[in-house]
């Protein structure tokens, strides 16, 4: 059952026999152009005495061998069939009302279930399976050297533009958190050590002021790299990791010693 009715089968009770046929790409480009304007071409059939294999051979409309865009190149007219049996498998052809493209569909059971938006109809059993093919000659020779170089073409390619591109994203020389980055790392490497001495003669000038400082300002204070900074303050410095005063040094006891205000703080 189909979502708006049942599946025709009238095909079925006609007992009507199709071939599925298998065909070049290009073919089916080549048909598609001619869609609605008449015959795509003519199939012949040849059998040799009675027990002979029939010989099946597929022409293709003159006017449909023009590919385009290419002037050079002419698709194939003669297609001989390779003829198949369908095996042990039971296969349906079946339409929809819609589209009216076909829809192939194996195994017997699935004659009375077919899916879809529009009504189904079963068009027929596939009684004979082949494979289309293109007679080699010098067409179909040129045709397939077309192909390999257009498959091997990139598909990306440089380009090289006249004018600037105004209206796309504009690359820039460099990125403001970059030009940041360099900045910093410039101005640490103008950071000389001083002589441990002088560095502590700055801090204890600096503790005599406030009792508490990050690491920030005495960097900005002593002029000195974090690092060495860091290495002189656990000599002399404590570092808060809770409290109000968070993420901030101070002096140990020993060497505190404050000016002003600042004392009675402490």
């Amino acid at each position: 059952m189909s979502e708006k009715g049942e599946v025709d089968l009238t095909g079925a009770k006609q007992n009507t026999g199709v071939w599925l046929v298998k065909v070049p790409k290009y073919l089916s480009q080549q048909w598609a152009k001619a869609s609605g304007r008449g015959e795509v071409g003519k199939i012949r059939i040849c059998k040799k005495g009675n027990m002979g294999k029939p010989e099946v051979t597929f022409t293709l409309n003159e006017e449909l061998t023009v590919i385009d865009g290419i002037d050079s190149v002419a698709a194939p007219r003669d297609h001989p069939f390779t003829m198949q049996t369908v095996g042990g498998q039971t296969l349906a052809v079946f339409t929809e009302n819609s589209s009216g493209q076909s829809e192939e569909r194996s195994d017997s059971s699935s004659l009375g279930s077919g899916a879809g938006p529009d009504k189904i109809a079963l068009e027929g059993m596939v009684v004979q399976r082949a494979e289309c093919r293109p007679a080699v000659s010098e067409s179909y020779m040129r045709l397939k050297r077309l192909q390999i170089e257009e498959s091997s073409k990139p598909n990306r390619v440089s380009q090289q533009l006249e004018k600037a591109v105004t209206n796309n994203y504009k690359p820039v020389a460099n990125h403001a958190n970059n030009l940041e980055y360099e900045r910093r790392k410039k101005e640490e490497g103008k950071r000389a050590r001083a002589e441990k001495q002088q560095v502590l003669d700055m801090l204890f000038s600096a503790f005599e002021k406030h009792q508490y400082y990050n690491i920030k300002d005495l960097v900005d204070i002593t002029k000195q790299p974090v690092i060495y900074l860091k290495e002189i303050l656990r000599d002399i410095g404590i570092y808060n990791v809770k409290g109000t005063h968070k993420n901030t040094w101070e002096l140990k006891p020993e060497y505190r010693h404050y000016q002003g205000e600042d004392k009675t703080d402490e």
